[in-house]
């Protein structure tokens, strides 16, 4: 009798924290970018002060905009078959990468083998309760990152790093060259998102494959 107690208590318990997780199919969420204090290059942290990133979802395909008073970077992505683009614009070059299948992979390969450490700490990030956990990589270096399990993307390669998260990351670190930067979500949003915003530029911009934008100097 106790056995099956226990056994309906679990299921209960199971169920209310899926009723409770809300699923972004489509959205968009904003992070505030700061940078990491004890940085040796100040005027280059300076440029990352106020700038924001954006993240757009609908069913599987994502965008993701990082803009900055030094150009952009668009990230194009459609889970489906997992391809994409990204847009580089920086001063009066304008370049379109292609990615296939197994450039994302080779793109994404320092997160294979991500494990997360699960802490006893929360914080309230946009109005959800996130919980902490330590995010270590196979070459042994290691972030902080606070999730909710209040919200989760259909979508789940959007971002690759955080695939086996059981939430959504409303905060996380990341590096810039030699820079310590921190993306915390200051808005979410589920209004529905233009299908214009997933569009391929068809001119005016440098096409390269993913292989050949290895090659130059700052990729």
């Amino acid at each position: 009798m106790l056995r099956y107690l226990l056994w309906i208590a679990t299921i209960l318990m199971i169920n209310n924290e899926v009723q409770s997780q809300k699923i972004l199919s489509e959205g968009t969420i904003v992070y505030d970018i700061t940078v990491q204090t004890g940085s040796k290059e100040p005027q280059l942290a300076d440029m990352f002060d106020g700038v924001t990133t954006t993240l757009f979802l609908k069913g599987s395909q994502s965008r993701i905009e990082m803009i900055s008073p030094l150009g952009s970077t668009i990230t194009l992505h459609d889970a489906k078959n997992n391809t994409g683009v990204v847009l580089k614009e920086y001063g009066n070059q304008k370049l379109l990468i292609q990615m296939a299948k197994e450039d994302w992979t080779d793109l994404n390969k320092k997160y294979a083998g991500i494990t997360f450490t699960y802490q006893n700490e929360t914080k309230n990030i946009a109005g959800y309760t996130c919980e902490k956990a330590i995010a270590k990589l196979k070459d042994g270096s290691s972030f902080t990152v606070f999730y909710t399990r209040e919200l989760v993307t259909e979508n789940k390669d959007y971002d690759y790093q955080f695939k086996s998260l059981p939430g959504l990351a409303l905060e996380y670190e990341s590096s810039v060259g030699n820079l310590k930067v921190k993306y915390t979500a200051s808005k979410i949003t589920f209004d529905p998102v233009p299908v214009q915003k997933f569009s391929i530029p068809v001119s005016g911009y440098r096409e390269l494959t993913y292989q050949e934008s290895k090659g130059l100097k700052g990729n």
